[in-house]
């Protein structure tokens, strides 16, 4: 039997819909800038037939569940809702074609990926990592997961409320990059594993939260998702 120094962390986990089992979180990847109004919000156009999609990774310990609330982060006065469609990986994939993309996906959920947005920025701008801007502690909000074996959600509206008010509305069909696309390209660089999240990008209407704010958002035929952020530690 293995002794360690320490606990070792424990194993982050969504419920899922309709089961008592839980959804054990091995990875998150992140699609950046995979609609255009919000590319061009960003100062960053994307050209789909010049370049191919990038990723971000953010730790499984950033993950907190529909619901919570969590502080304030430190080091930034520009803290970002990113609303999200979230896939869900059930079974190992690598180099998956297109055509056989929806045989690796579990099920979807909807996401919250919070970005320190002044960090994010100044990282981008020197050409180094986005850890600081976007590997944030409590920065990974996932509802729920839905299962959806083998479906492909190609269409579908995507909003965000924060204390009510609309700031983002979209629709899931807008994607530069489509669930396949995601899947068949992602899975030439990793072996996609069971447990893998994939927060597939934002649309425009991305904005700030203080302490205080309410944020509640959809994936429409998904899920639901809310967040409230508490005072800064």
């Amino acid at each position: 039997m293995t002794t360690y120094l320490f606990p070792p962390p424990a194993v982050q986990s969504l419920p899922i819909r309709g089961k008592t089992e839980r959804f054990p979180i091995n990875r998150i990847f992140c699609v950046g800038r995979n609609y255009h109004a919000h590319a061009v919000e960003m100062g960053k156009p994307v050209d789909k037939s010049a370049e191919r999609p990038f990723y971000f990774t953010k730790s499984p310990q950033t993950l907190v569940q529909s619901g919570a609330t969590v502080a304030y982060p430190p080091g930034t006065n520009n803290y970002h809702f990113e609303m999200e469609l979230v896939l869900a990986v059930g079974k190992a994939g690598f180099r998956v074609s297109a055509d056989k993309a929806h045989e690796v996906i579990y099920g979807y959920a909807a996401g919250l990926d919070m970005t320190r947005r002044d960090l994010q920025l100044v990282a981008r701008d020197k050409g180094r990592p986005w850890d600081l801007g976007k590997d944030i502690e409590e920065g990974s909000v996932c509802s729920e997961i839905v299962p959806m074996e083998g479906q492909i959600v190609d269409q579908g509206a995507i909003a965000l409320e924060v204390n009510g008010a609309t700031q983002q509305s979209s629709d899931v069909a807008k994607l530069i990059w489509n669930i396949r696309e995601i899947i068949a390209d992602l899975s030439q660089f990793y072996h996609l594993q069971p447990g893998d999240l994939i927060y597939t990008g934002t649309p425009e209407g991305v904005g700030a939260v203080v302490a205080g704010d309410r944020i509640t958002g959809r994936v429409e035929g998904v899920a639901e998702i809310a967040l409230a952020v508490g005072p800064a530690e």
